[in-house]
């Protein structure tokens, strides 16, 4: 069992990127097609309030853009609108790696406070760069009949998919300051 916890700092990854991409001067990794195009992912496609890259051509000699992907690492229970909390995740992974689960708690999060407003849960969604991972096994916690908090559950069954889930939680730790402990 393994789990991310919120700190003070963020956490930096022991794996370099790679190195043959070439990078922007912003630090983005500047590739014609992400690994992920040829992914046998299927996820429902979401409608994002801005474009989630940027075409931009080298030179005028270039007929072929480069695209740059810009996407913030996000989870979303509603979409298009991101959910502020950040959680406790619980990681569990099979003995020969085939498989795993990752648990995310939140308590008292924000698509309580709008939920309303703008619609009901329809999901739980784990969006970034590569695009959108996505569960429909989401369970909210009541005390006194009030919600307060929301349990959601992604499972993995390929080492694929297990691969792909690591690095949008790298992504979401970096930019949201959680760091790895392994129990």
């Amino acid at each position: 069992m393994a789990t991310l916890q919120s700190l003070g700092f963020s956490w930096t990854t022991s794996h370099p990127a790679p190195t043959h991409r070439p990078r922007t001067p912003s630090g983005f990794i500047a590739s014609h097609f992400h690994p992920s195009a040829r992914s046998a992912f299927h996820g429902q496609a979401l409608n994002l309030s801005h474009p989630p890259w940027t075409i931009i051509k080298l030179n005028q000699q270039s007929s072929r853009p480069l695209v740059i992907q810009m996407v913030k690492p996000t989870i979303q229970f509603i979409q298009g609108m991101d959910e502020q909390t950040v959680p406790d995740i619980r990681l569990t992974k099979s003995r020969d790696g085939t498989n795993g689960v990752a648990i995310f708690r939140f308590e008292q999060p924000s698509v309580f406070d709008s939920s309303g407003d703008v619609g009901e849960i329809t999901g739980f969604y784990m969006i970034d760069q590569e695009g959108v991972l996505q569960s429909v096994d989401v369970n909210a916690k009541f005390v006194n009949g009030k919600p307060s908090g929301i349990e959601a559950k992604y499972i993995m069954r390929t080492p694929k998919e297990w691969d792909r889930f690591m690095r949008f939680m790298e992504r979401y730790s970096n930019e949201n300051g959680l760091q790895f402990v392994k129990n």
